[in-house]
């Protein structure tokens, strides 16, 4: 019995080892954007110019300053970072920087509109129309591919 591999098997193969090979180019320039920070900013925040944050609000990123000597104020912004990784980033594998900006946006969506929080006693932070509707028929909408979901009740 010969061992022969069919043309798609090739191509999958083919694919396979490509997706592998920007995967590591995808990690390696997370890690080597992450020394670079560790190295330039160390244990220090990270001081923007006025330009920086010029460009920053055009883009659409709101700076916000936190007073000196505050470090109560980072707990919230490193729990999301943790709900991103665990919740969508750990769970995906991605192709690029444009898979991995619309995944986060994606999350971002659910994040404000359609997850729970704890800390607000399970209430979503910006609700939809559908939120108290006690009529109706049960729907799901999903995001990326179904990793995150959200049942609500369509208006009757």
């Amino acid at each position: 019995m010969s061992f022969v591999l069919q043309p798609w098997q090739l191509l999958l193969v083919i694919l396979a080892g490509w997706v592998n090979r920007q995967q590591q180019q995808v990690f390696e320039y997370l890690r080597t954007e992450n020394q670079v920070l560790k190295e330039k900013v160390g244990k220090r925040r990270i001081l923007l110019n006025d330009d920086q944050r010029r460009r920053l609000k055009h883009a659409g990123v709101d700076v916000v300053r936190l007073p000196p000597r505050s470090p109560h104020l980072t707990p919230h912004i490193e729990r999301f970072m943790r709900s991103i990784k665990e919740e969508c980033r750990g769970r995906m594998i991605f192709f690029g920087e444009q898979s991995l900006r619309e995944a986060i946006n994606a999350f971002c969506e659910h994040y404000h509109h359609e997850r729970n929080h704890q800390g607000l006693g399970n209430h979503l932070i910006d609700p939809g129309d559908e939120v108290g509707i006690t009529e109706g028929a049960i729907a799901c909408r999903e995001r990326l591919g179904g990793l995150l979901r959200y049942y609500y009740r369509q208006a009757a």
